[in-house]
């Protein structure tokens, strides 16, 4: 069973029954949800730059180099909760889980710092805590149609022919299609006529330690009528994301807490902006956290019966980087 919802989600649907503007953020867990109204939004030290909404002025990025030093989970520690997974895998518990751990880093930068100067479609920092810059969309509304992206499979963009190495991977392919399977029956819930516009799509991410290629895909369905207008409850239905949860959902959700030895928090959680009409949401992802001082970046991916120890654990790693360039 998830954890019981929070009444936020109900102010949710009431602003956007009213059609109000707010900024709202989900954590993994759905046991913290945050809602600012737009004139609640800089009072609490929160800054976001969306593509249809940013609440930050133009400042001068800066020029200083960025030293980055990663202190990744020892290989022995990553391989117990990998173990754990892969066995649940093999006893049919779960199909596809996703596994995330935190590795402290250094970096001499602050987060507003990181913040400014990184380049992502979605960028949030709150207070002094943690800063994300994602490249996920979560859903997307506009008028009565919703729209999702979900996005799998990473490969580094110097190998020679990346990108079709990574639509042509067996076990990348497998998990996408099983992410993509698992969103078109989420979106079901609350959509009707749900189809798959795009299909295994290769976007470039640059970064300054290195670029990556990332496979997405695009599936969409008209909003049924109980959810129009009611943003708390189609994210109450549609929650934990399935790209960063696994399937099926309840049981994967069991794995994952057995198998990470931290707390998530509001990383892999959703945060969006309804602008009174139309809604654009993103996962929690590439993100930095402050924990009694030290910095912390949460990272992970998707395991598969297919995956391997040695590759999983490098893809961990690969994902630790920011975007500034």
């Amino acid at each position: 069973m998830f954890p019981p919802y929070h009444q936020n989600f109900d102010l949710m649907d009431d602003l956007s029954q009213q059609k109000v503007p707010f900024f709202f953020m989900v954590d993994f867990l759905m046991e913290n949800v945050e809602v600012f109204q737009e004139n609640e939004i800089n009072k609490n030290s929160l800054l976001i730059d969306f593509q249809n909404f940013k609440n930050i002025k133009e400042v001068e990025a800066g020029n200083q180099e960025i030293d980055l030093k990663v202190f990744s989970e020892s290989e022995e520690n990553y391989r117990k909760g990998f173990d754990f997974v892969k066995e649940n895998l093999r006893l049919g518990n779960s199909y596809l889980t996703n596994y995330t751990i935190k590795s402290e880093i250094e970096i001499n930068l602050t987060l507003k710092e990181i913040f400014y100067r990184s380049r992502a479609k979605y960028k949030v920092l709150y207070k002094d805590h943690f800063v994300f810059f994602s490249p996920e969309t979560f859903v997307e509304i506009i008028g009565d149609q919703i729209f999702t992206h979900p996005m799998k499979g990473t490969i580094d963009a110097s190998i020679e022919n990346a990108a079709e190495i990574l639509k042509n991977d067996v076990k990348e392919k497998a998990e996408h299609y099983t992410v993509v399977d698992l969103l078109r029956n989420d979106l079901s819930m609350v959509a009707n006529d749900v189809q798959l516009d795009e299909f295994q799509r290769i976007d470039f991410l640059k970064t300054q330690q290195k670029n990556l290629y990332a496979m997405s895909s695009k599936i969409s369905g008209k909003l049924k009528p109980e959810f129009q207008n009611k943003i708390g409850s189609l994210m109450k239905t549609l929650l934990p994301a399935g790209s960063i949860l696994g399937a099926p959902k309840p049981k994967t959700l069991e794995i994952i807490l057995e198998a990470e030895n931290y707390e998530r928090g509001f990383y892999t959680g959703v945060c969006g902006w309804f602008d009174g009409e139309n809604l654009d949401s993103c996962v929690m992802i590439r993100f930095i956290e402050k924990e009694n001082g030290k910095l912390f970046f949460k990272s992970g991916g998707g395991i598969t019966h297919l995956s391997k120890f040695a590759d999983e654990y490098k893809e961990m790693k690969n994902k630790i980087y920011v975007p500034i360039h």
